[in-house]
């Protein structure tokens, strides 16, 4: 799934969809691909509305590269996640996986297959432990279908659904990390030509209609990226446990310093917990500390850039100071000016 506009990560958003976001270089997708096609996933459907276009031109090349069938589909209108998915209905006709596609996500989706299957499960979901749950969607669990509600939990039988509960109200947490099995009579409930979403609409008519639903806890690598600076702490969590990963990183250089550089990027000692993408330029003089910097980018004498993110493109011009920002692509800073806690606005 792949059709959101991804409004709270503007303005880099403004001239990409969402799953095109980059982490350490690669747009946040891919992640999910590849954990599909680990799992044998031979075929691929990209459900694609804004700026659907980049998706497609990104899409050939998995089939050009992976040697998998892979494809999009673009929404005429925004259908909502199960809406958009309904539109394949006549293809699904098999037990079949939904992800999405603007989180990064990398896990065992061969064993949530398997603990479906051996379940009976209409539908299956991964989970994720978060330890703050009131920001989410939580899940509910029990060792039985339709037995007693247990919070302690981590893979069971759902019971019970929530979306972003106070504290008082928050009976786990565990939530639902946007990845699912279903059977294809599930995807037949949607309604046709109507806007409906999975989580707040057709998973919970599945449990009211008592069919079974079950649910496992990931072990893996799961990162919601729906805010500019989740990016930062997604690109910190794959460079500090690197070597612990399920997949691969992009080649490129991980410096000392907790950074991460593109291929042709050399690294600089000035550079401190940050990931500088392909054709940057950046002055020796300097300094970027906790920060991404995508591709393109230009970085000129005594720059100072901290906790902050730069779109495509973007040129800081020299003894600029850029801190808690989020600049969109094709941005020039000018030289002497100093840019804190802020945005560009919709219009650069």
């Amino acid at each position: 799934m792949a059709g959101g506009q991804g409004s709270r990560l503007r303005p880099l958003t403004l001239t990409r969809p969402k799953p095109m976001v980059e982490v350490l270089g690669r747009p946040v997708i891919d992640f999910v691909k590849d954990a599909m096609v680990d799992a044998g996933v031979e075929h691929l459907v990209v459900t694609t509305g804004y700026r659907g276009e980049q998706l497609s031109a990104h899409v050939e090349q998995w089939s050009t590269h992976s040697g998998i069938s892979a494809r999009i589909n673009q929404e005429a209108v925004p259908m909502g996640t199960a809406g958009s998915v309904r539109l394949l209905l006549d293809e699904l006709t098999d037990t079949f996986v939904v992800g999405s596609g603007d989180a990064v996500a990398s896990f065992d989706i061969q064993a949530l297959i398997e603990a479906h299957r051996s379940h009976g499960a209409k539908v299956t979901m991964a989970l994720w432990e978060v330890e703050d749950p009131t920001e989410f969607g939580i899940v509910g669990l029990s060792e039985t279908h339709q037995g007693e509600l247990d919070g302690e939990l981590r893979q069971g039988f759902i019971r019970q659904f929530k979306e972003k509960p106070t504290p008082e109200e928050a009976f786990s947490n565990v939530i639902n990390a946007g990845l699912y099995i279903l059977e294809p009579e599930v995807l037949a409930l949607v309604p046709e030509g109507e806007k409906f979403d999975f989580s707040k609409q057709l998973f919970p008519m599945v449990l009211d209609m008592g069919w079974p639903m079950y649910a496992q806890t990931i072990n893996g690598v799961w990162f919601d990226v729906g805010h500019p600076f989740e990016l930062i702490r997604a690109q910190h969590a794959l460079i500090e446990g690197r070597d612990l990963l399920p997949f691969p990183l992009p080649q490129g250089t991980f410096s000392e310093t907790d950074s991460y550089f593109a291929p042709g990027v050399p690294p600089q000692t000035g550079i401190v917990g940050s990931v500088v993408s392909t054709g940057t330029t950046i002055s020796p003089t300097a300094r970027i500390e906790n920060s991404l910097i995508m591709a393109g980018c230009s970085i000129g004498e005594n720059a100072v850039i901290r906790d902050s993110v730069l779109g495509r493109n973007v040129t800081v011009q020299s003894r600029t100071h850029v801190e808690r920002s989020v600049l969109g692509d094709e941005v020039d800073i000018a030289a002497h000016s100093e840019l804190i806690d802020a945005r560009i606005p919709e219009q650069a």
